[in-house]
């Protein structure tokens, strides 16, 4: 569903502050003001530079266990070229933990803030190393979801995710192991409202109070800080967050209004410098499934060609191999699907037409969500891969429709080793967990390591190609660290006490999407190269 007035409230709490300041160039050059991340003609700068680029998301920062452990986890991703790094600004809870980070406590329609070293003193020394890094954070100040324990009436009905914690489920593990299990919108809603409906957290007056006081907090401790890339203060750039979703057709509350789009730039003789189409058109019906009836036409016409070559499994007559049949189906027949049709209650084209929003946010997680419709003469994950393609071109188009910078604030496959692991966003049960009631029945579930490679490879070049100014891979993996009984940071230790483990044997929380022991090296490198290329097309 679509809802205006349910945007209306939400950006008033999430611009608190942030009034359409007018970002120049010679203003941030000031000698008296730190250097800031500003937008000019649809780009970043950065001290007078265009600034395109590479990095990672690792929500569990603020969680590890010491600063050492934060200072080396940063260090190591600097070193892999990593530019930008997404992580959580916020760790709510509603009873106070005996061990681990906690930042603010909602609990019976009040919130207290943690300042202490166990709170917001652990974000400022993620925020302090970033800098000692020459690294940017790109903070995320609530979680759409929370799923938590069903206790005490698991038929009541309620429409925001809960977890399951019957026998059989994979929920064994401890809080915050999970992206979506530190607080968020829901614990808001349960808290303040009737804990019953999810979007009261934009339209309950006491729920946007509570969450503005929060997102003040947060501003006003970071609002003269270099390092953060994008917050809600005047010093830093403003976006939604939202995961992408269109609705093609949809009437626009924030029409777009005309801009100067550059024009293309020549083309270079670097193999991977960017080539910006022609001039975009707004996103409708009939171009989604324009393109999509293209795009089927050019795989079938390759698959025939490869059909045809001597060997390639065809059928041989009289000493010519021929292609054998594949299935026709109307590129129309499905309509433009659930990524383009507004039944996620998003529409990014029309958000980014809002003033304050300084650049647009897109997520790529094709084991959660659809972002086309398949090409019955392709395998599924050429199909995955086709639609990571399109549904990257489609939002570096919106961007250039705006003249706005666009980034892919998040994108990841789940591998088959690492399939045990994997807990989709809105939920907190392990599919494809050791102790999942349907792991036995289930057939092998995600893509191999060199399929990933792949997929993380084409995607980049892509979006580099079309115009991206950045890309976030999700997510960081990080070994040797230190563990705490009760906190994130696997293996948990056995007992009671709160004296930490130094052994270094600690490894960073895994959701499905970890590197950690799964290709570990191969990802990092393609990260690396990937973050070349794009500081190369910057500088040509």
């Amino acid at each position: 569903m679509y809802l205006p007035l349910l945007w209306k409230v939400t950006l008033s709490a999430l611009l608190v502050s942030a009034q359409a300041p007018t970002r120049t160039l010679s203003k941030r050059q000031d000698s008296d003001l730190p250097q800031f991340v500003t937008t000019q003609n649809g780009n970043f700068m950065f001290k007078g530079k265009k600034l395109d680029f590479v990095g990672t998301n690792a929500y569990w920062l603020a969680a590890l266990n010491s600063d050492d452990d934060i200072d080396f986890t940063l260090g190591n991703m600097s070193a892999a070229g990593v530019k930008i790094v997404r992580t959580w600004a916020f760790n709510d809870v509603e009873t106070i933990p005996v061990n681990g980070t906690w930042f603010q406590l909602i609990s019976n329609g009040t919130t207290t803030i943690n300042n202490g070293t166990n709170g917001l003193q652990k974000l400022d020394t993620v925020v302090r190393l970033a800098e000692k890094h020459g690294l940017f954070l790109h903070l995320s100040l609530t979680n759409n979801w929370n799923p938590r324990p069903l206790l005490d009436n698991p038929t009541a009905g309620l429409s925001i995710s809960a977890r399951d914690v019957t026998n059989g489920t994979n929920n064994t593990l401890p809080r915050n192991t999970l992206s979506n299990d530190y607080g968020g919108m829901d614990v808001y809603v349960r808290q303040f409202g009737n804990g019953t409906n999810h979007d009261e957290f934009y339209l309950n007056p006491a729920i946007v109070a509570a969450f503005k006081n929060y997102t003040t907090q947060i501003v006003s401790r970071y609002v003269n800080s270099p390092a953060i890339f994008g917050c809600v203060d005047p010093n830093h750039l403003v976006a939604s967050g939202n995961q992408g979703f269109f609705c093609a057709d949809c009437p626009k509350l924030f029409p777009r209004k005309p801009v100067v789009v550059p024009p293309p730039p020549q083309v270079s003789s670097t193999p991977n410098s960017k080539r910006r189409r022609g001039v975009p058109q707004p996103l409708t019906k009939k171009k989604i499934l324009q393109d999509r009836k293209a795009a089927f036409k050019k795989s079938r016409k390759m698959a025939l060609q490869k059909r045809t070559e001597p060997n390639a499994g065809g059928i041989r007559i009289r000493g010519r191999w021929v292609s054998t049949e594949t299935k026709r189906q109307s590129t129309d027949d499905q309509g433009v699907g659930p990524a383009f049709d507004g039944s996620q209650g998003v529409d990014s084209e029309d958000i980014l037409g809002i003033s304050n929003i300084a650049f647009s946010t897109f997520q790529l997680f094709p084991d959660q969500n659809t972002y086309g419709v398949d090409d019955p003469s392709l395998p599924k994950f050429n199909n995955t891969v086709n639609q990571g393609l399109a549904w990257i071109r489609a939002h570096a188009d919106i961007g250039r429709l705006f003249n706005k910078p666009v980034i892919l604030n998040g994108f990841g496959l789940v591998t088959q080793s690492n399939a045990p692991f994997f807990v989709p966003f809105n939920s907190t049960q392990a599919p494809f967990g050791p102790d999942s009631v349907n792991n036995q029945t289930q057939a092998p579930f995600g893509v191999t390591d060199q399929q990933r490679d792949d997929a993380y490879t084409q995607w980049l070049q892509a979006g580099l190609a079309a115009g991206l100014q950045g890309m976030l891979q999700y997510q960081w993996s990080q070994g040797n660290l230190t563990t705490a009984v009760g906190t994130v940071i696997s293996p948990t230790v056995d007992g009671t006490s709160v004296s930490p483990d130094v052994t270094g044997t600690g490894v960073s929380p895994d959701d499905g999407y970890s590197i950690q022991g799964q290709g570990f090296d191969q990802a990092v490198n393609i990260i690396q190269q990937a973050s070349q290329q794009f500081a190369a097309d910057v500088s040509s």
